[in-house]
């Protein structure tokens, strides 16, 4: 009898979950709808690749993501009344365009789910209705003009830039996260331990193409996919 395969495991453990206790703080937009503030501290946040701020607000204390040149002392506003400047945050429909911003709504309320990462920053192209903005894939996406985001550029950009070195450095780099490093490969297996195992070249050798209603030990490879390969 063979293991689990990844997929059917990934729901069945902790191991697959990034654990509450390495995030300092939930790093979102304050709830109240206008306030200002003074950054406190700026801490590392182990379950981030971006340092987050301890902000000292009108209604209490607060995290927020920092950004490049961010200082303990700095003042940051919220709302309606907040200066367009970097560590503010305001309406991405009062934002002028060609402005950067981070930590971006998807819906206004939400705390922000966009742009978040280490050196990210996503760009304003265009008011109306909606606001359309940039984000760091280049995709483009519409919002409401309620929507709030903050100005400026996600601090740690030049955390790719710092070689691995070694393979434990790697291992718990991944290990903060929900991810499992190493990952071996399905072909690399025996037949016993994964569909795509055995035979005498690392290759999968019949469609990999299967049904969303397949069981979870068969359901690997491309799964309910309209099409494959390159597009002619």
């Amino acid at each position: 009898m063979g293991k689990r395969i990844i997929p059917r495991r990934r729901g069945r453990g902790h191991r697959f979950k990034a654990p509450d206790n390495r995030f300092k703080g939930e790093a979102r937009h304050p709830r109240s709808k206008s306030s200002s503030g003074k950054v406190l501290e700026l801490m590392h946040d182990p379950g981030r690749t971006a340092p987050i701020a301890k902000v000292e607000g009108q209604d209490g204390t607060y995290t927020m993501i920092a950004h490049n040149g961010m200082h303990v002392g700095q003042d940051v506003a919220t709302g309606h009344g907040a200066e367009i400047d970097v560590g503010n945050t305001s309406y991405v429909g009062s934002i002028p365009e060609g402005t950067k911003v981070y930590n971006i709504e998807m819906k206004p309320g939400d705390g922000g789910k966009l742009a978040r990462a280490a050196g990210g920053a996503a760009t304003v192209i265009s008011h109306g209705k909606q606001t359309t903005i940039r984000l760091p894939s280049k995709a483009q996406k519409k919002l409401d003009n309620m929507c709030r985001a903050t100005v400026g550029e996600v601090a740690g950009s030049g955390r790719g830039e710092k070689p691995i070195a070694k393979a434990g450095k790697n291992f718990y780099r991944n290990r903060s996260r929900p991810k499992i490093w190493p990952k071996v490969r399905g072909v690399a297996m025996n037949a016993v331990d994964h569909p795509h195992g055995s035979g005498r070249k690392q290759t999968v050798g019949v469609q990999s193409t299967v049904s969303r209603n397949a069981p979870p030990g068969r359901k690997v490879g491309h799964i309910a996919a309209k099409r494959t390969g390159g597009k002619r």
